[in-house]
């Protein structure tokens, strides 16, 4: 009786290690529920999960995007304004290299990645041989930890498992960012939770490949009113599969024993597996907030924008800032601390995302510079341009003058005797 249980747990753990979820979660019910197939009868994991091209399209759209925006580390000053923090060891790590093998877009592509698809992102500090140094940041994959919390202190425990060797890691040297979470510990698995929706996917996808390998399933019908034998059955079949499968599109069929073959430009069912296909699409954007026109998916629906620039702010507002203002808000409780927060600070760039759009920048830069709150030089470092004498000078337009005075020299206050 006993050498069940034991056979039910070693089962369970081995599809843990298949699923890529070993360590991360115990054995509770609700994991055991992840487990089984989904109603589509389909085994969602997060490889297979990204097999499908919404999936993917989301994953890489959030990532890369995130992965391409500048991250600072600024320092406030007492006048109120803030300056980059060049001086601060934490700097070069977190703004250059996070670590021996990363530059900080590729760090970031990690974390964004993690966050996306597991729910949570795990970095491991390294620090100098006195503790008071960061060195390096070092991620971890999410699907390899496990977090536990202490019963009898409160704190977190994590444990990282690597080709069967389990190692536990202080709680102060790791940096957790959790995604959108109930227990305030973990952040929710993005692939379990949506499982039924992705298996849905998986299932469309099939029945379409499914159907173009057999596409004279859909496309007619043979009729006759005559009774043929089971042998002459067989031989029409056999006849008939020389002309399925799109490799075998354009050739001429003979029907012979007066056979008729009526033509059908598009089955229901087929038509509903388009349907299914397209709401599937949409549904998946739901699930990691993207909106569907943003990964292709273009119909007079999917976008409420007016114009190319609100679409962009729609993205940025709903999607991006929720996710930058968490990672910036974890850098600063994990590696800058409290002692330090009230002076420095990280902040990405979100002018980033307008590099790409010489006329909105233009725009911007003009208005900056009219009004008075960005000088000649200031731009000109942003668009890595060297100073120009007097540039550094603010200028206002003030210009305003009456109509019967244009083209003299006029000025407010001053008339000529």
């Amino acid at each position: 009786m006993t050498k069940k249980p034991n056979r039910l747990a070693k089962a369970a753990k081995a599809a843990l290690r298949f699923l890529g979820l070993n360590g991360q979660f115990s054995l509770t019910p609700d994991v055991l529920q992840n487990l089984q197939s989904t109603a589509s009868g389909k085994f969602v994991t997060v490889d297979s999960a990204l097999q499908l091209s919404a999936v993917f399209a989301c994953v890489r759209l959030v990532s890369e995007t995130v992965s391409t925006l500048p991250l600072k580390l600024y320092k406030a000053n007492p006048d109120g304004s803030s300056s980059l923090a060049r001086n601060h060891p934490l700097y070069n790590v977190l703004c250059s290299s996070p670590n021996y093998e990363m530059t900080q877009s590729r760090f970031l592509l990690f974390i964004v990645v993690s966050i996306v698809l597991w729910g949570n992102s795990f970095t491991e500090i390294i620090r100098s041989a006195n503790g008071k140094r960061i060195i390096s940041l070092d991620p971890l994959l999410p699907q390899n930890m496990q977090v536990i919390r202490n019963k009898v202190s409160g704190a977190l425990e994590y444990f990282y498992t690597v080709e069967g060797v389990r190692r536990q890691i202080n709680e102060k040297d790791i940096m957790h960012i959790r995604s959108f979470g109930i227990d305030g510990v973990m952040g929710i698995f993005t692939i379990s939770k949506g499982r039924e929706t992705f298996g849905t996917a998986m299932s469309a996808e099939q029945t379409a490949a499914k159907f173009f390998e057999n596409g004279l399933q859909t496309s007619g019908i043979l009729s006759t009113d005559k009774t043929n034998t089971p042998e002459q059955r067989q031989q029409l079949k056999k006849n008939i599969e020389t002309f399925m499968g799109s490799k075998n599109a354009g050739k001429v069929m003979v029907l012979e024993n007066g056979y008729t073959y009526n033509g059908i430009t598009m089955n229901p069912e087929a038509a509903q597996m388009l349907e299914t296909r397209s709401f599937e699409i949409e549904e998946i954007c739901r699930w990691f907030r993207v909106p569907p026109f943003m990964i292709g998916h273009l119909d007079k629906q999917s976008s409420w924008a007016a114009s190319a620039e609100a679409q962009d702010l729609q993205f940025l507002k709903y999607s991006l800032r929720p996710l930058l203002v968490n990672i910036e808000q974890e850098i600063s409780r994990c590696l800058i601390g409290r002692t330090e927060s009230d002076i420095y600070f990280v902040s990405f760039n979100i002018e980033g995302l307008l590099r790409a759009d010489s006329k909105t920048r233009s725009e911007y830069y003009a208005s900056a510079s009219t009004n008075g709150w960005m000088n000649r030089n200031e731009i000109r470092a942003k668009e890595n341009l060297p100073p120009i004498p007097g540039g550094e000078v603010y200028t206002i337009q003030s210009a305003l003058i009456p109509l019967d005075q244009v083209g003299t020299n006029y000025k407010k206050g001053i008339t000529d005797g």
